[in-house]
């Protein structure tokens, strides 16, 4: 017995070198496995360098003592723990259908604990949650059961854990030095770093990693790239003919783009490369007029129908009509509202709203319009406090500040889940309508999931008037929540046309993202009921965020409807109201563009995809799909727009995180 317990001891250190590879590696897996699926795909071998490397970690620690009970403990600790970004991973992209980094998930936490228990447990304890749970929690089973007949002693000597240190070094450098090599997955790992797009290709450890190394080092590119413009260049003969016939001033201001700290001299000088855009025909159409803009929970343009939705499809077509229009969901609800009332990507995630409440917010439409003295107010019927609304949404320029259920708003709107639309535009119109000129913002929440008829209270009101509709139960019961959204509308636009001022009042709406909780699974290609919704197979992120964004008033509906056929997203709508409601701004300050200007179009996400009237680039393959291959573009075309998209993203990261507008305005 004793020679066999020395025969265990020299021959057990280089056979439990693998067990925590092989976890990480099973980990990796299954995760992927029940997220984007694709496992055999061509960054396959980065999965299986990186989990050996990070296994290696997990060897190294358990083998740091002489006491074999005490490695063990350490052992089945690390494997525990080591399940645990996985499981709450794959609850967040069951529920959101993308991955959250580690600022979003402990800056949402608290959020999601407090208001959404109800759907959080039925996430987790039903067959899927449980199944996926137990897949996890397979190598603790197995260690716990063979931890004794396999494991009996986890010494290492120390030659053994010096090779095991290098053979992890090693093993890592070549994931990196492969990962480099490749024009696509370098950028992921490098200049276009989204912890999106890192997890789907190298694993969740990896996206950790560098998300980790993001928020301590900073950017991996310390400066804007060369060209510095934001200017997507001309395609001779594909570009329409501009009317030269007048001559419109420039949206831009008299800025002082010097001094300040070295990142603030560094914004200043990209904004001062930048070209301002033309006023136009349009520039102050809504000047002096009342402004709703409307942030719609889960919305899509998808539900607009003229028998369904009369209020909505009038708003969609006797408006302003925009035919191809994105809502990129980039970080849930609170990056769709980021988005719509700030015109830039929300780069820190779900803390980047957040991160507002002590910045000076000067571009909003809220401090745009209360420099021109107009009323305004901010409104929410679910909790005041979720996402830190009671600090952000004060500090939006309304100048009445911000009222949700649990401040007031619960005086007009019955504590339900969702929450009714109806009744807190119904409840508060009277107390603006009369301080004209207003400006109001409402984030809605009757859109919401799930769209059950017992878990949806809208899904359940409105459910006779869907139950007969073409579509599966979830899809039916998502149109039906959405008609509280209808109806609120309806009630909105007959008040004011009662009083008189339709013609003077603006209507704004756009999603703040694509309606997530329909599909359970949330991965490209696997969305069936987004897919039934939508009329056709959704295989990417446009395809999937593709939306309308509506703009409406009274006084358009006795002209011909005006359509807005390019290219457009969510950062258009700040510099595109501020043309039209004739506001002092400076274009060059705005990611994204007013649509009616001479400023070429380009939607971009996260994931540094994006989009122009000439074609298609999607930054996960690389590839580039041209509207049109007839069409001669430029041979720098598709390296140039990938820079400017870049210097975009760190444009909008660093306003965000230097306060920009401050240096600028005090």
């Amino acid at each position: 017995m004793q020679a066999e317990m020395i025969q265990n001891n020299r021959r057990h250190p280089w056979q439990y070198m693998a067990l925590f590879p092989l976890v990480v590696l099973y980990y990796e897996i299954v995760f992927r496995l029940s997220t984007t699926g694709g496992l055999f795909r061509v960054d396959l071998i980065y999965l299986l360098l990186f989990s050996v490397a990070y296994g290696g970690i997990g060897y190294l620690l358990s083998t740091a003592t002489k006491s074999d009970k005490f490695n063990r403990i350490v052992t089945g600790t690390l494997i525990v723990l080591s399940a645990a970004p996985y499981i709450v991973e794959f609850f967040i992209y069951r529920q959101f259908k993308q991955f959250y980094d580690v600022a979003m998930i402990f800056g949402s936490a608290g959020d999601a604990v407090g208001d959404y228990y109800g759907e959080m447990f039925d996430l987790i304890f039903c067959f899927d949650g449980i199944f996926h749970i137990i897949l996890f929690a397979v190598p603790i089973t197995l260690f716990l059961v063979f931890k004794k007949r396999y494991l009996q002693t986890l010494r290492a000597t120390l030659v053994t854990r010096c090779v095991a240190a290098g053979a992890m070094v090693v093993l890592y450098l070549l994931s990196v030095l492969l990962v480099m090599v490749n024009d696509v997955h370098s950028l992921t790992y490098t200049n276009q770093y989204n912890f999106q797009g890192a997890v789907e290709t190298f694993g969740l450890y990896s996206g950790l990693q560098l998300d980790m190394e993001s928020v301590i080092f900073g950017d991996s590119d310390d400066a804007f790239e060369t060209p510095g413009s934001m200017v997507v260049p001309t395609v001779p003969g594909a570009d329409k003919p501009s009317d030269e016939s007048i001559e419109y001033g420039y949206n831009q201001m008299n800025l002082n783009l010097s001094g300040g700290s070295d990142r603030i001299k560094d914004l200043n000088e990209y904004v001062s490369l930048q070209t301002a855009s033309r006023k136009n025909k349009y520039t102050g159409m809504f000047k002096g007029k009342n402004l709703i803009f409307i942030s719609a929970e889960a919305f899509t343009g998808a539900v607009i129908s003229p028998e369904l939705t009369p209020t909505l499809y009038r708003l969609a077509t006797k408006g302003i009509n925009f035919t191809d229009y994105y809502q990129p969901d980039s970080a849930g609800t609170t990056g769709g509202e980021y988005q719509n009332i700030f015109g830039m990507l929300p780069t820190s995630g779900g803390s980047s709203f957040k991160e507002t409440a002590d910045n000076l917010n000067y571009f909003t439409m809220g401090s745009q319009l209360d420099r021109l003295g107009y009323y305004g107010k901010a409104y929410h019927n679910n909790t005041y406090t979720y996402y830190d609304r009671d600090k952000t949404h004060v500090n939006l320029g309304y100048s009445d500040g911000f009222m949700g259920y649990g401040n007031g708003m619960e005086q007009y709107v019955r504590k339900t889940w969702p929450q009714s639309d109806l009744e807190m535009v119904a409840g508060t119109l009277p107390t603006y309508i009369d301080k004209q000129p207003f400006n109001v913002y409402y984030m809605s929440v009757s859109g919401h999931s799930n769209y059950d008829r017992s878990g949806n209270m809208m899904t359940s009101r409105h459910w006779d008037k869907v139950k007969d509709l073409p579509y599966s139960d979830p899809v039916k019961g998502y149109i039906a929540a959405n008609l509280e959204f209808e109806a609120a509308l309806t009630h909105l636009v007959d008040e004011l046309e009662k009083k008189g001022i339709a013609d003077d009042t603006v209507i704004c709406i756009s999603a703040d993202h694509f309606p997530y909780g329909l599909d359970d699974d949330g991965s490209l290609g696997d969305l069936p009921y987004l897919s039934e919704l939508f009329g056709q197979e959704v295989n990417n992120y446009f395809q999937r965020d593709r939306n309308r964004l509506i703009l409406w008033c009274g006084s358009l509906e006795k002209e011909q409807p005006i359509v807005v056929d390019t290219p457009t997203f969510s950062l258009d709508i700040l510099p595109t109201l501020s043309n039209l409601f004739g506001t002092e701004f400076d274009s060059r300050l705005f990611p994204g563009r007013d649509v009616f200007s001479d400023a070429p179009a380009l939607v971009y996400n996260t994931n540094y995809d994006w989009k122009t009237e000439h074609g298609t680039y999607f930054a996960s393959s690389g590839k580039f799909v041209p509207n049109d291959p007839s069409v001669s573009l430029p041979d720098d075309y598709i390296d140039t727009v990938k820079t400017i998209v870049r210097n975009k993203i760190r444009y909008c990261k660093w306003t965000l995180e230097n306060d920009y507008y401050r240096a600028l305005f005090g």
